[in-house]
């Protein structure tokens, strides 16, 4: 406990040096940890956005742009499938449910997502949550829209709002003013895309692109009061959710679907392909991890510049130290015993500073991008790399500790 305390007190004596090597330190593992933590919740956040949907389905195409659009709202749809498709695997005797989604239209750079009563009652994220009203109900009427939370709070809209849609997913002068959509429901706040989303019927996407089919808005805009539910037909979606009754037979109806005479479809297993997407991303994240690596090691070399080159101006501390009946053996511990205080505090503080950074940025992150961002817990990694952090701060402490033994020594035997 003496030595302990020597080396405490020696830090103390030293607080600036000290603290700016604690300070370099901490950095370092703040990029390793943090670099870790945000990729981890970064997974652990995409695969909580969608639960208890065994299969997405679109237009025949590549897997990883199918389920980003479907579910996380990142990119467009190649091509749309048409309703009597979605139709007839709704009504498929292997189907519990599903939800259509039809996406081509936005707000304020905020998707507008088509679909029907479906999405409330069946749609689930992180197990078995299922989505909740924070104000309102559900959209009904042709030109009822439902509001994510963060549409709802970044834009400051309120139940009873009129709302005026573009055209177009990118910010778009030709907006849909001839039929503004009202706001009658918010959804509570889920930490998902859903939060992005603006959700209107799918009659209501119909009817807002009446005499759109060139592309272009008709010359004469058809008034809201003029629009009515049995003058319109769905004619395609971009994609759907479903579930099948058993996990068994999963495969079987994606086989069924890959293989559609009718029309070219494309069926993919969630989970899969997810971890399609974290195989692609690994290759960067080793990078992440080596450079936040390197980073940690000049952390460690400035602790160990910073004890050696102090070695010189400690030589009469060390020698009151042997005057006072230390050994030559505690003087090695106490450079180790620093050198080991100084890893761990910056360590145990880059720690702290990852989890802050972490907690600070994910609410942002989920709002601005669109990137579900999960807090995550201590990890056997982590763990790692707070040993490894601290040993090879004690390890290093040997070079200046084998110095200060040697002086310790040589100045002994000169003081007889």
């Amino acid at each position: 406990m003496t030595v302990l305390r020597l080396a405490y007190e020696s830090l103390r004596s030293r607080m600036f040096t000290t603290g700016l090597t604690i300070f370099s330190i901490a950095l370092s593992v703040l990029l390793l940890v943090g670099v870790d933590r945000i990729r981890q919740g970064t997974q652990v956040g995409f695969e909580g956005t969608l639960s208890q949907t065994d299969l997405v389905v679109g237009a025949r195409g590549g897997s990883l742009p199918l389920l980003l659009y479907a579910v996380f709202h990142i990119g467009t749809a190649n091509n749309d499938i048409s309703y009597a498709s979605y139709q007839y695997f709704a009504h498929h005797p292997a189907v519990l449910w599903t939800i259509p989604l039809s996406m081509g239209d936005s707000h304020r750079g905020f998707r507008v997502v088509a679909t029907d009563d479906n999405f409330y009652e069946h749609y689930r994220y992180r197990g078995d949550h299922s989505l909740q009203f924070a104000q309102g109900s559900r959209a009904e009427g042709i030109f009822d829209a439902v509001l994510g939370s963060a549409v709802a709070d970044q834009l400051h809209y309120h139940l009873g709002q009129q709302i005026v849609l573009s055209h177009g997913l990118q910010a778009s002068f030709l907006k849909h003013t001839a039929d503004p959509y009202t706001v009658v429901g918010i959804l509570a706040h889920t930490a998902t895309p859903v939060d992005r989303g603006i959700y209107i019927t799918l009659w209501g996407d119909e009817a807002m692109h009446l005499g759109w089919e060139n592309g272009a808005p008709p010359l004469t805009a058809i008034p809201e009061s003029q629009i009515h539910k049995s003058d319109l037909q769905i004619k395609t979606i971009s994609a759907f959710l479903l579930r099948t009754k058993s996990r068994m037979s999963t495969l079987f109806l994606q086989r069924e679907i890959n293989t559609y005479k009718p029309e070219p479809l494309t069926a993919i297993i969630p989970a899969f392909t997810l971890e399609d997407l974290w195989s692609v991303l690994s290759a960067a994240d080793v990078a992440l991890s080596l450079v936040s690596g390197a980073v940690l090691v000049v952390g460690l070399l400035v602790m160990l510049t910073a004890l050696y080159t102090s070695l010189n101006e400690r030589r009469r501390e060390i020698a009151v130290l042997r005057t006072l009946g230390l050994h030559a053996r505690q003087i090695f511990a106490l450079f180790i015993l620093e050198s080991s205080l100084i890893s761990a505090a910056g360590a145990a503080l880059g720690l702290a500073a990852a989890y802050l950074v972490l907690f600070a940025i994910r609410i942002p992150v989920e709002n601005r991008y669109g990137i579900p961002l999960a807090m995550v817990g201590f990890s056997a990694r982590v763990a790692y790399y707070m040993a490894a952090v601290v040993v090879a701060g004690a390890l290093l402490g040997f070079i200046p500790a084998i110095r200060a033994y040697r002086n310790a020594l040589v100045d002994g035997l000169s003081a007889g």
